[in-house]
Parts: C-alpha cells; sequence; structure tokens
C-alpha cells in the first residue's frame, strides 16, 4: 500500500467507521427506548462474519505494513463494512417505524397522481402482462447482489478512493433514508389505492405483504423482536431501492465491461420498484436523487479533505526551490 491512492483510500475507509458506529449507537439507544429486541442468533452471526472479513483485513495490513496487498484489505475489509451496515440499518429502519408518526400514503398518492402518474394503471398493465411482472420481480431483487460485488470489483481494478466513496455515499444515504421515513412513514401504493393483493394476481406482492405486515404490528405493539433474516423493507419515502441503483450505476461506471451492464440492470431495479416494492413514483425520485445528493456529499468532503494535503505536499518542494534561488 506504498502509492498515494491506497493510503487515501485507507483513510476514507477508517472514516467510513463514524457512520457504521453513529448508526449502531442510535440503534442501540432506540433498542432500549422502544422496547424493541433483536433476535440474538442471527445478528450474532452476521456480526461474526463480518468480524472475521475485518480481522482478516486488518490482521494482512498490521503483518504486512505497507507491504500489505490492497486488493485483499480493501475488497474484504469493505465487504465486512457493508455487511456491519445493513445488519445495523435493517433494524434501525423499525425503530424509526416505531416514532409512529401518522401514515402519509394519501399525501404521496395525491403527488403521484398531480404528476399524472397514478400507481393503479401502472399496476394493473403489469398485472395484464405477465412475463413483464416476472422480469420486474427479478430486477427487484437485484439489490442484494452489487452490495458484496462492488468491493471486490472495484479493489481488484484499482479504484480504491472510489470503493471508499461509494461505502461513505451508501451509508449518508442509508442514514438520511431511515431518518425521512421516521417522519414520512407509508406502507405502500397498494395500501393507499385501497387495493387488495388478490385483485393483482400476476404480480408478486410478497415484499408488499411483508411491509404491511411489519408496520402494522410496530404501529399496534405486537411487534417486539427483530429477526435480521426476516425483516422486510418498511421505507417506502425515499425508496433506497432507487437510491441503491443511482449509486451501483456511479460505483461501476468506470469498469468499462461493467458499467453498461449495472446501468441496464439497475434501470429494471427502478422498473421494478413502484410495481414489486409497491413505492409510490415520488418515492422512487426522491431515493433518486437522494443517492445523487450522497455522492456529491462524499466527495464534496474528499476534496476538502484532499486540499489541505495537496498544498502541504507541495510546500517542502516549494520551500527548497526558494532555498536554492536565495544562495
Amino acid at each position: 500500500m506504498l502509492d498515494t491512492d491506497s493510503r487515501t483510500a485507507w483513510q476514507l475507509f477508517h472514516l467510513n467507521w463514524f457512520a457504521i458506529l453513529g448508526m449502531g449507537a442510535l440503534l442501540a439507544l432506540g433498542l432500549a427506548s422502544t422496547g424493541l429486541s433483536l433476535e440474538p442468533v442471527a445478528f450474532g452471526a452476521t456480526v461474526a462474519i463480518a468480524t472475521a472479513l475485518l480481522a482478516v483485513a486488518y490482521g494482512h495490513r498490521m503483518v504486512k505494513g505497507e507491504l500489505a496487498n490492497p486488493k485483499l484489505v480493501f475488497s474484504l475489509g469493505t465487504i465486512g463494512q457493508v455487511i456491519l451496515t445493513c445488519a445495523i440499518a435493517g433494524p434501525l429502519s423499525y425503530v424509526a417505524g416505531k416514532l409512529n408518526w401518522p401514515l402519509e400514503d394519501q399525501a404521496l398518492l395525491a403527488i403521484d397522481r398531480a404528476l399524472g402518474l397514478d400507481p393503479e394503471p401502472i399496476a394493473r398493465y403489469v398485472n395484464d402482462h405477465p412475463w413483464l411482472a416476472i422480469c420486474l420481480a427479478h430486477a427487484y431483487g437485484l439489490i442484494k447482489f452489487p452490495l458484496l460485488g462492488i468491493p471486490v470489483v472495484l479493489a481488484l481494478t484499482g479504484r480504491y478512493v472510489r470503493l471508499q466513496l461509494f461505502m461513505l455515499a451508501m451509508s449518508l444515504a442509508l442514514a438520511v433514508t431511515i431518518t425521512i421515513s421516521a417522519v414520512v412513514p407509508a406502507i405502500g401504493t397498494y395500501y393507499g389505492l385501497n387495493l387488495p393483493a388478490a385483485h393483482l394476481p400476476e404480480i408478486d406482492t410478497a415484499v408488499y405483504a411483508g411491509q404491511l405486515r411489519d408496520i402494522l404490528a410496530l404501529r399496534d405493539g405486537s411487534l417486539h423482536q427483530l429477526r435480521l433474516f426476516s425483516l422486510s423493507g418498511i421505507v417506502s419515502f425515499p425508496s433506497f431501492h432507487a437510491a441503491s441503483a443511482v449509486l451501483y450505476v456511479w460505483a461501476l461506471w468506470p469498469v468499462r465491461w461493467l458499467g453498461g451492464i449495472a446501468t441496464a440492470l439497475s434501470l429494471s431495479m427502478i422498473a421494478a420498484t413502484p410495481v414489486i416494492g409497491a413505492h409510490y413514483i415520488i418515492d422512487v425520485a426522491a431515493g433518486g436523487a437522494l443517492a445523487a445528493a450522497s455522492i456529491w456529499a462524499a466527495k464534496f468532503y474528499f476534496g476538502c479533505r484532499s486540499a489541505p494535503r495537496a498544498a502541504a505536499a507541495t510546500a517542502p518542494s516549494t520551500g527548497l526551490a526558494t532555498l536554492a534561488q536565495e544562495h
């Protein structure tokens, strides 16, 4: 890790711990104050896997020092951070939902209709074309794979700084998404439309059914223990599916053989979000805008940190040149 990019990425890697630990602290406080609890086996096993990956990354860095392989350090280390972030963010969204602010489904539905994008005709069109419903169901599930694949791809192609900026932007987007969802809670389009899932037999509404079940159980107090592997995506506005799609495209765009593929798959994921995820169109637009803002914030912070270092790096040579001229 002798080159400048690796050293800069290593500093950013440590910076990303602030967001992870901050969300972890909020989760602990939220669990204590809401009466919710985490089922320990699944959560503990997930944390143990992340810890093992991080231990390998840090151990290799400590043993090898400046000769450590950055591909190994950043791929395993960032995967460990991603796993921890997801393990914390899921339960944290339930803590936010436990605040029980008034549901905003009708307001979000009104915005969609004002934009001329009523979600009901969209859903009925997909239901009338079963092949499209199947494709969208598969596309919606694409959110999982890039989370582990991006650290590997960017590390193997030597894009260490971009990888850490992606991690920072994702953490920012997650934190803001959960915060907004606490004060603008909603269940989803089918709830807002009062449209039973049975009326759309060709659409896979399992995701919507899960969020409907968990949100109502949170609000009536019947849900007490959070099982990590059984949690649903209960955040409607803004859509983190849409935010993830934008983040994935940005992260992989410089990789020549993957940028176009990532764009196509991410667009299909966005297209699936209103139907399979029961998101309002305004959810999707807000998620995309949030991702763009998070990327900008991460790059802006990186630029602010890099400028003083660049100035400091050039200062000694300038000073030596001045001394040489004086003598």
